[in-house]
């Protein structure tokens, strides 16, 4: 059976955990607790842990490196667990995305995004799936503080728990169907 990698993005350390740019840590986590699998070992520059899931042997990693190096644990968790590239899936915070929509999404760009760019630079291809966490875009000022700063006391803390309950369901509804056939799924199912 092969081996499907999850992972979710952000930087390590307390600073930063309830920051905008960590909600993929956030969902690994969660994710995590609903299967019942403990992401306490440390390797590949990253925290991991491994179980089955749906059907499936999969391993959790917390990339610990900081987010822009992200593909270099990416690609060790990869290539010691001999994992294709069409079976990784990724969970990220989206800027081009209204704040508490999902997007599930196989290939394409890094838009931008630091972490999805260190990871196809380290893989060599674009070809993982992606669960895209909307946290939309700062009315003004820098996007980089804006990603930096914990979510928005009231309304998105309030609904938060709500996106990462639904982002685990996405996530699982992927694992379960395959991410191509649970993209009709989660993408009609996952605005706010």
């Amino acid at each position: 059976m092969a081996k499907l990698l999850i992972v979710g993005l952000g930087n390590p350390g307390a600073q930063y955990a309830r920051n905008r740019h960590n909600v993929g840590f956030m969902v690994l986590d969660a994710l995590a607790r609903d299967l019942g699998i403990a992401v306490d070992r440390s390797k590949f520059k990253g925290r991991f842990g491994t179980g089955d899931a749906e059907g499936h042997s999969v391993v959790l990693l917390r990339p610990e490196t900081y987010m822009n190096l992200s593909g270099e644990s990416v690609s060790a968790a990869r290539s010691f667990f001999n994992v294709e590239i069409p079976d990784i899936l990724v969970i990220h915070d989206e800027l081009d995305l209204p704040y508490g929509t999902l997007r599930l999404k196989v290939g394409g760009g890094h838009a931008g995004h630091n972490g999805l760019r260190s990871i196809q630079e380290q893989l060599g291809s674009p070809a993982y799936a992606r669960l895209r966490v909307g946290i939309g875009r700062p009315a003004k000022g820098s996007v980089t503080s804006f990603v930096l700063q914990d979510f928005a006391k009231g309304e998105e803390q309030d609904f938060l728990p709500d996106l990462i309950d639904r982002s685990v369901t996405a996530v699982r509804t992927a694992l379960r169907q395959g991410p191509q056939k649970a993209m009709n799924t989660v993408n009609v199912d996952a605005a706010k």
